[in-house]
């Protein structure tokens, strides 16, 4: 009678683990992202982005986020500035052919969210916090990378007319 009791008691426990332990929602990036970037002497877009999208809203310490943007898919607008971000002499697309991200953790702040990680660019991994909101079905975030802590680029030549700090605009459209 003992046995059975405690059977059913784990049975009951794991059962009703399986609901708090973790409620996010795996979203699926949908079509109309977009990963625009400014700066002083560079502006432009990444047109792919993938990534794994775990979310809770109400619970955002269950959350985890993995991201990867195609170096080679930086557009500028112009021809000639695509084929020297992607050269040797900035992101080196060949060695380096992907940003990625990856959390390791997530917290509410106020009413927007934020999402530590790390950030990995141009072969260099830094930590990163990064402010984000959650509205409907959509992703938005507002944050500046300093190109010279990756490596990107020089302050040599032309390159020192570009900024070091570049604004990224990013809205990230999901769905379950």
């Amino acid at each position: 009678m003992k046995t059975t009791k405690f059977l059913l008691a784990s049975a009951a426990i794991v059962v009703l683990s399986a609901f708090t332990l973790k409620t996010s929602v795996n979203w699926k990036i949908s079509d109309g992202y977009s990963i625009e970037f400014s700066g002083t002497d560079a502006e432009g877009v990444f047109k792919d982005l993938k990534g794994d999208v775990q979310f809770d809203k109400a619970n955002p310490e269950n959350s985890s986020f993995a991201f990867t943007v195609a170096v080679n898919s930086i557009n500028t607008g112009k021809g000639m500035k695509n084929k020297h971000a992607v050269s040797d002499k900035w992101f080196d697309a060949e060695k380096y052919p992907n940003i990625t991200f990856k959390s390791n953790s997530v917290s509410k702040d106020g009413g927007a969210y934020k999402v530590t990680g790390i950030m990995n660019i141009h072969g260099v991994a830094k930590e990163m916090t990064i402010p984000f909101s959650f509205n409907g079905n959509s992703f938005t975030s507002e944050f500046s990378v300093n190109r010279m802590d990756f490596g990107v680029g020089t302050m040599e030549g032309m390159s020192k007319k570009v900024s070091n700090e570049i604004k990224l605009d990013v809205t990230i459209p999901v769905a379950q």
